[in-house]
């Protein structure tokens, strides 16, 4: 059994891959989630070369049996889960007046539902890992919910849900011991910015990296605000 263990959904690349890494440097066993088998056994390799501990699970996130699988494929291996980064998602750009009814709901519930999914399925066993401290979830929300791209509604708005999911969870995990925050970065260069926007319209100087997001993580699950919850912490590059 780990000593700590961590989830980590769209952990092939960007910012998931970044905190999946940052993680394994910190000791934790980490659950690497995604849809595409072989960018999560990239990133395993690369824990492996750390001398660190990991497991691939291939899983929709937007789907409820999905999750409960992962959770409990996690446990059977490790027993606990003390901490579960929802950063899977999806940001089509599409205006509202020609949005499709089933996009829309795809969107919220890659966005929205898979982070509701995940918080319900790991909330029984953080409780069980005891102490004063049972878990800590780390949302991943995004600048976009106040300030969204045109043709990026439907993203800000589960964002937003991500965000009062993030304040709603935290006040009922005080009582157990779950810290729930949401991270709100703003641009950020990754596959999913880059289909949006391209490097002559948004660039470099504008944007942070997925380690920048990943280090804000790990102060939030050990460090400098380690004491936070129900926060959504928006972040953006400073100009330089």
């Amino acid at each position: 059994m780990a000593n700590r263990t961590a989830i980590v959904t769209g952990a092939g690349t960007g910012i998931g891959r970044a905190t999946a890494l940052r993680l394994a440097r910190q000791g934790f066993a980490v659950a690497l989630v995604g849809r595409t088998a072989a960018t999560l056994e990239w990133v395993a390799r690369e824990i492996v070369a750390m001398r660190g501990e990991s497991m691939v699970v291939v899983a929709d996130v937007s789907k409820w049996d999905a999750v409960e699988g992962m959770v409990r494929a996690v446990v059977q291996r490790w027993g606990r889960v003390d901490v579960l980064v929802n950063n899977a998602g999806m940001a089509p750009s599409v205006a509202v007046a020609e949005m499709e009814p089933a996009l829309w709901r795809e969107i919220l519930d890659a966005n929205l539902s898979s982070a509701f999914y995940a918080t319900r399925a790991v909330w029984g066993v953080m409780q069980k890992n005891g102490g004063v401290a049972g878990g800590v979830i780390v949302n991943i929300s995004s600048m976009a919910a106040k300030d969204p791209f045109p043709g990026l509604g439907a993203y800000a708005v589960a964002k937003i849900g991500v965000n009062m999911l993030s304040l709603a969870s935290a006040r009922e995990g005080d009582a157990v011991g779950i810290r729930v925050v949401a991270i709100a970065p703003g641009a950020v260069e990754t596959q999913m910015l880059r289909k949006l926007v391209d490097e002559k319209s948004l660039g470099a100087e504008h944007v942070m990296a997925p380690d920048d997001v990943a280090a804000a993580i790990l102060d939030v699950v050990d460090g400098s605000l380690r004491h936070c919850s129900g926060e959504t912490i928006y972040l953006h590059r400073r100009a330089t």
